[in-house]
């Protein structure tokens, strides 16, 4: 065994589930790794089998036995996308989506910060596996300072001529439908940063008319793990059915605010703790993000895990867990979100021209307390026909925002039909949203 692999051993991240993977280095030095940090405590990325390998066990298979799944929000099992890619003929591309338009969401922002090369090295170990010879890395281009950190990083490895493939950056738009795959895609292509609903799809014919992998981030940070220190290794955080850490943005009403890595099956209860515990007694928690759901604190000792958190309707999501205190108002911060996700659509198909700016005005009319009795009622049929009726799942995301607060703070919607709104309408918002103007440009 060569000195770099013995190295890589050495440093192996814990397998305890409570210890970190992805910000291991991070930890343990406070500081964003340089490439002489990264390889000293990982070595080379090794060559995974494949289009081009010469490892004895595919990367492909071994991602598949780990378990992954994409850390951008859907879920869906990393190595079919990987084999669907690579089943394709042509060479392909991969494409890492790296944009976080999630506007409660700091994780990915945080891992490329800190940890570049290891999201790098997995987007380079991916190429290699499905046979493409370019990485294309996208960014918003309104954060300037982490797109030259990125450039940096990708100039040191040019140097040390450490990839057989070619990176590319780039700065993107930055609104809220851009994180989306296609909209990736269709702005690579040369249009604008919107998504594109009709096939074929991403991995048929994408960038270039070639075949293309888009994933998250922080997945292929995960995969360049798994390719170092293989599937068994990986599962042992995490549950049987989701194994692997995860990472989480926290914030609201919590005393320390920030992103955590914990494992797969983490109750909720204990990241709030890890967050330093709550400031305040809470009444809900924000959970997945803007596309996400209210949970009631009455379930905050619910696994954070799809398998659990699906029969409350809940999902992790892109790792966002919000803390709503019981002095603030659900409504107001339902109608602040759904007011900018009707701002930042693509405006392309029915759902998202007509009926999500139609949601949001109900929902801001019942926060201020001028709604009629009739209002609850014609928003749960507006929001029952958003799902599954746009060119992307933006107006189902919403739509599973606003029913979640119909539900979570029925009694709150009680109170501002006959009384008006509550006294916490009034007070300053605690989840974070941003002005809800519509993009400057989609290009």
């Amino acid at each position: 065994m060569n000195s770099s692999a013995t190295a890589a051993l050495s440093a192996r991240p814990s397998a305890a589930s409570g210890e970190p993977r992805l910000l291991a280095g991070w930890y343990a030095t406070g500081r964003p790794a340089a490439l002489s940090d990264h390889l000293g405590r990982y070595g080379p990325p090794p060559v995974p089998a494949g289009k081009g390998g010469r490892t004895s066990v595919p990367l492909v298979e071994a991602v598949e036995a780990a378990g992954l799944t994409g850390r951008g929000g859907a879920g869906f099992p990393t190595a079919r996308k990987l084999r669907a890619v690579a089943e394709r003929r042509g060479r392909a591309v991969v494409v890492v989506n790296a944009m976080e338009s999630e506007p409660a969401s700091r994780k990915d922002q945080f891992l490329v910060t800190v940890a570049p090369h290891l999201v790098l090295d997995g987007a380079v170990l991916a190429a290699v596996a499905v046979g493409a010879d370019t990485v294309h890395v996208c960014l918003p281009r309104d954060r300037a300072a982490q797109y030259r950190q990125l450039s940096a990083a990708l100039d040191e490895r040019r140097r040390a001529r450490l990839d057989p493939v070619r990176l590319r950056l780039h700065a993107l738009p930055h609104a809220y439908v851009s994180s989306e795959s296609t909209s990736l895609v269709r702005w690579l292509n040369g249009g604008p940063a919107r998504p594109q609903g009709s096939p074929p799809r991403t991995h048929e014919r994408g960038v270039d008319r070639r075949p293309t992998l888009v994933d998250n981030a922080e997945t292929l940070a995960h995969l360049a793990l798994i390719a170092r220190y293989g599937p068994d290794w990986y599962r042992r955080a995490g549950t049987p059915d989701e194994p692997g850490t995860t990472l989480v943005t926290v914030s609201g009403a919590v005393a320390a605010p920030g992103v955590l890595e914990v494992a797969l099956g983490t109750p909720i209860s204990t990241l709030l703790d890890r967050a330093a515990g709550p400031t305040d007694p809470l009444r809900a928690v924000l959970l997945g993000g803007f596309a996400g759901t209210w949970l009631p604190a009455a379930h905050l000792d619910t696994p954070l895990a799809r398998r659990d958190l699906a029969p409350l309707g809940a999902a992790p999501g892109a790792g966002v867990l919000v803390a709503l205190p019981r002095a603030a108002c659900g409504l107001s911060e339902t109608a602040r979100m759904l007011a900018y996700l009707a701002a930042h659509s693509a405006r392309q198909c029915g759902p998202c021209h007509f009926g999500l700016p139609a949601v949001a005005e109900d929902f801001t009319t019942l926060a201020t307390g001028r709604a009629d009795p009739g209002l609850p009622a014609r928003l749960r049929r507006r929001t029952g026909l958003l799902p599954d009726r746009g060119a992307c799942r933006h107006p189902d995301g919403a739509a599973r925002l606003a029913a979640s607060a119909l539900h979570t703070f029925a009694d709150d919607v009680g109170h501002h039909l006959a009384h008006g709104p509550c006294p916490a309408a009034h007070r300053p918002p605690r989840v974070p949203v941003p002005p809800a103007t519509p993009p400057e440009t989609w290009r």
